[in-house]
């Protein structure tokens, strides 16, 4: 039976609960640990994560912590430049806001895989409602972060159009969650649901037509490749989620295994299906993310080495030629001519 589809989500989401926790002098790395998360603590904000353990942890750390509204102190710290760089070149070259959501509803699944967005109107106003493809995820206790920090998505957006204090009207949760008075002291004048058909938040219609506040510069190479979500498939997952363990978590087949939730040995006849072994695709990866700070970076050989799961730097040179057919120095040479 093949492997059920892996939720991801980038470590953007993450950091700011982490953030919170180094604050406050919590053992960050050891929780992290707990939960087979990366405990390095840097990786690339355009890295992924398995969802579900992140939750856990988010989950666990607010109880052991006695942490209240996790996920509201997360999200008032999320920023617009944590979001996809691909996609913030979109808003800021949007005519109107309602041209950036519209473009947010195709973009989403660049930060979380299973998550889908769809605009509602509803008399005056327009909901960017939030669902999960995840089977049973409405009903997964304290999913209520996951959605504090979707929603603080939709009001970044907006604000690029309607200013940097903008807030929503309405702010509805699909879990069964109610913010502290203390929370909702912080917007006293929006109106907090529980218990809804998905995680919305409520824009007025006459803001729609809003012209954004700042247009973007020329876009990149990256930004202007046309856009493809994130597949949900094993192999797909792993490429995806495996950098972010890379320098000093990289894990062994059986932790792969339990960190995207099956055994070892179903997940090894799911790599053979693709014509792959475990150690073939974390070579791949390992390989991939060392070209990529060869090409984008200045960082030293050795540096490139560590960060990518290599004690030995004349190990990494080796296996890079292998790979590539040049050294990691010839490679860096040949991409980046005088």
């Amino acid at each position: 039976m093949p492997i059920k589809p892996i939720p991801l989500t980038r470590w953007v989401f993450v950091s700011p609960f982490i953030s919170i926790l180094n604050e406050m002098g919590a053992p960050t790395a050891s929780l992290l640990a707990k939960f087979h998360l990366p405990t390095h603590l840097e990786p690339k904000s355009n890295h992924y994560i398995p969802l579900f353990p992140a939750l856990r942890f988010v989950t666990a750390t607010q109880l052991s912590q006695g942490i209240a509204d996790f996920g509201f102190l997360a999200g008032r710290k999320l920023r617009f430049e944590a979001l996809n760089a691909q996609f913030r070149a979109t808003v800021h070259r949007s005519p109107t806001l309602l041209a950036a959501l519209q473009s947010f509803c195709r973009f989403v699944q660049l930060e979380d895989n299973m998550l889908h967005v769809r605009l509602e109107q509803h008399g005056p106003s327009l909901r960017v409602c939030y669902s999960s493809a995840i089977p049973g995820a409405e009903g997964m206790p304290h999913f209520e972060h996951a959605q504090w920090l979707q929603n603080m998505v939709a009001i970044l957006i907006v604000r690029q159009f309607a200013g940097p204090q903008w807030l929503p009207p309405t702010f509805a949760f699909q879990a069964r969650h109610v913010p502290t008075k203390e929370t909702q002291s912080f917007w006293p004048n929006t109106r907090f649901l529980s218990g809804q058909n998905a995680a919305w938040i409520e824009i007025p219609v006459s803001q729609l037509s809003l012209p954004v506040r700042m247009r973007a510069r020329a876009p990149s190479r990256s930004q202007e490749q046309p856009f493809c979500p994130i597949g949900t498939d094993v192999v797909t997952a792993l490429k995806l989620m495996l950098p972010s363990y890379l320098g000093a978590d990289v894990p062994v087949i059986a932790e792969a295994a339990e960190i995207v939730g099956t055994s070892a040995r179903s997940l090894q006849r799911e790599l053979a299906a693709a014509d792959l072994t475990y150690s073939r695709l974390l070579e791949q990866v390992q390989f991939e993310s060392a070209a990529e700070m060869l090409r984008e970076t200045d960082a030293r050989i050795i540096d490139v080495a560590h960060a990518t799961g290599y004690a030995d730097p004349s190990h990494f040179t080796r296996a890079f030629r292998r790979m590539a057919g040049v050294t990691p120095r010839e490679f860096r040479e040949i991409s980046d001519p005088p």
